[in-house]
């Protein structure tokens, strides 16, 4: 998707901003996603950490139940969308509806051209094949998956805007900020094409990365040594900065 349109997809000039809610049960997520609207998040990603995914489906459906108008999107840890896409088309069957995925890995091979990445292809068919129809985010040069050289950086961010609709990298591990040359990096690979960031982004350093279209965002906004909760008031200082982010495009 170009930036633009995402941009105008939640009237939003500056970075988006989706905080990721790190599930135990369904009492709890809602708590935070009322915390989150209330300082003005675009929308939230609920993600399963602690069990595997089939016992975060019935948490899902409860926050759905209680946020029907909410732009939700789901990350089951350590699943591809080849895996995530035909659940989330049976959610959708059952009256679910999840507006967006975000895979830690979208298999991208830096070694090879677009039209040999089979992994790729295998993801971008079982979307096709499901009736799910929502926003795919994929990891690219992510943290925890495959190590992938800096040079190759750039290739495997071009490559990436072939087979989603926003292209999605990190720092090195989960809370850690990300080079500022790699999104540097990314951004001139990808031109006008929606980039989305998913590590280590805090109140104090966003302005670093303001050629981001889209946080996901945890630790930098939870309460401290906090991993499930989030502080209204970090939340608060980092929706102000990325107005002024907005302003100033």
């Amino acid at each position: 998707m170009r930036r633009e349109d995402f941009h105008a997809l939640f009237n939003s000039p500056g970075p988006v901003i989706t905080p990721v809610i790190h599930a135990l049960d369904a009492e709890q997520c809602i708590r935070n996603v009322h915390v989150a609207l209330h300082e003005g998040a675009h929308g939230i990603f609920l993600i399963n950490h602690d069990f595997p995914y089939p016992e975060f489906l019935p948490i899902v459906k409860e926050v759905r139940a209680a946020f029907p108008e909410l732009w939700l999107g789901l990350n089951f840890l350590a699943q591809t969308g080849e895996v995530a896409f035909p659940v989330l088309g049976e959610l959708k069957e059952q009256g679910c509806i999840i507006d967006a995925y975000w895979a830690d890995d979208a298999c991208i091979d830096e070694h090879s051209d677009k039209t040999n990445q089979d992994e790729a292809l295998r993801i971008n068919a079982a979307r096709e094949k499901s009736s799910w129809d929502g926003f795919y985010m994929g990891g690219t040069c992510f943290k925890k998956q495959r190590e992938v050289k800096p040079e190759h950086y750039a290739v495997s961010a071009e490559l990436a805007t072939h087979y989603m609709d926003a292209v999605c990298t990190s720092g090195i591990a989960t809370g850690k900020e990300a080079d500022p040359e790699k999104i540097d990096i990314f951004r001139e690979a990808i031109g006008e094409y929606t980039l989305a960031l998913a590590s280590g982004v805090t109140p104090e350093n966003a302005l670093i990365y303001k050629t981001v279209d889209c946080f996901l965002v945890s630790t930098g906004i939870n309460k401290d040594n906090d991993f499930y909760n989030i502080d209204a008031l970090k939340l608060r200082s980092l929706m102000n900065v990325t107005r002024t982010i907005g302003d100033a495009r």
